[in-house]
């Protein structure tokens, strides 16, 4: 007999050590951190053979996704369209409490070449200390020659990217070929391509947590970075929408308290991530850090605590 989905589901977290990481994830989110561990991601979401989410009760992401009937009645139309073996959304929450290495994610046609993974993706802050930053794109009047150079004598490289100062609520796209860097003090939901290759370029001549330097990708990077990719701008503080691509469609959401409003367009599912205040769905309360997704099946609707709520939601995307 079909399973039937008519509440949302909820995964446990995968806690990441990270040498620019910290233990907001636990201050801030109340997360059930690795003691005396360095915490810089959270995947809240993944379906990857070395990383899987899973249910309470144990059902892991990848079944779901795999089951036809399941794919039907859990991720809707788009998932049944999707030609993608696993479910094609990575969602992380990071703390960046240094700031990052300076890297870059391979755009498709390069990433085959070198046997990695196109990856691109979107930062929503969720919070940000007094004079948070991002490192995104080149810094107008920057040539790629000027750059190797600085690479080959050491320098920091940082210096030579777009800075925009930044503040919770405030997002940004980055896709493939886009190099970058989160600076000390942000607190993040990522929502990005499921892939896993990072090409750093840069890592500010800092001990990896082993205390050795982490591994460059000095070449790789050179060939995928986009160096006509100059001063790009954050979306716009007043849109919903901030990226819609193949893989996934990101909504950046700001609820007043007591508003209802679908979780999904009709027939589709939706994963939602809860950044600040509270949510209800389906007779149960969702806090700031939480991420749920909403069974296509369900048709479930989503309502605004007595404070409001900031929320992230995210659908599978269209394929071209």
């Amino acid at each position: 007999m079909r399973a039937v989905f008519d509440a949302p589901i909820a995964f446990t977290p995968l806690f990441m050590e990270r040498v620019w990481g910290g233990r907001r994830l636990e201050t801030a989110y109340g997360k059930a951190l690795p003691p005396d561990a360095v915490i810089g991601e959270s995947w809240e979401l993944v379906d990857r053979p070395e990383a899987q989410s899973t249910t309470g009760d144990g059902v892991d992401l990848h079944a779901l996704w795999a089951d036809p009937g399941s794919r039907a009645s859990v991720f809707g139309a788009r998932g049944v369209a999707s030609a993608a073996p696993r479910f094609p959304i990575l969602v992380k929450l990071l703390d960046a409490r240094d700031t990052l290495s300076v890297q870059v994610h391979p755009p498709a046609a390069i990433a085959s070449q070198l046997g990695g993974e196109p990856k691109s993706e979107a930062w929503v802050l969720a919070a940000a200390e007094p004079g948070a930053h991002l490192y995104v794109g080149m810094r107008a009047g920057v040539t790629r020659d000027a750059f190797e150079t600085a690479l080959a004598a050491g320098e920091d490289v940082s210096a030579m990217l777009h800075r925009v100062d930044v503040g919770a609520g405030d997002a940004i796209y980055i896709p493939s070929g886009r190099v970058h860097a989160i600076g000390g003090g942000c607190l993040i939901a990522e929502i990005q391509q499921n892939s896993d290759t990072t090409y750093r370029v840069f890592d500010f001549n800092r001990p990896g947590l082993n205390g050795r330097p982490r591994e460059l990708h000095v070449q790789e990077s050179l060939r995928s970075i986009d160096f006509d990719d100059v001063d790009p701008p954050l979306a716009n503080g007043d849109d919903e929408t901030i990226v819609v691509m193949a893989d996934f469609e990101l909504d950046r959401w700001t609820l007043p308290a007591g508003e209802e409003r679908a979780a999904a367009p009709a027939g589709e599912a939706a994963v939602v991530l809860v950044l600040s205040g509270e949510i209800g769905c389906g007779g149960a309360a969702f806090g700031p850090g939480q991420l749920f997704l909403t069974p296509a099946e369900a048709a479930l609707t989503l309502v605004a605590g007595g404070e409001g709520a900031r929320a992230v939601r995210v659908l599978l995307g269209v394929p071209d």
